[in-house]
């Protein structure tokens, strides 16, 4: 909907992601509860 979210870590702090980051084909969405792979990176922000 809004082309980002947050993406929570058992124990840590959530993790901001935007659509642009999925890397996936097709239409790049993510449900909630779906399990994922991901690495953190720093950002701009």
């Amino acid at each position: 909907e809004k082309g980002f979210g947050f993406i929570e870590v058992e124990g840590e702090n959530d993790v901001f992601v935007h659509f642009s980051a999925i890397n996936q084909e097709g239409y790049k969405s993510l449900e909630e509860g779906q399990s994922v792979e991901f690495e953190v990176v720093e950002g701009d922000r």
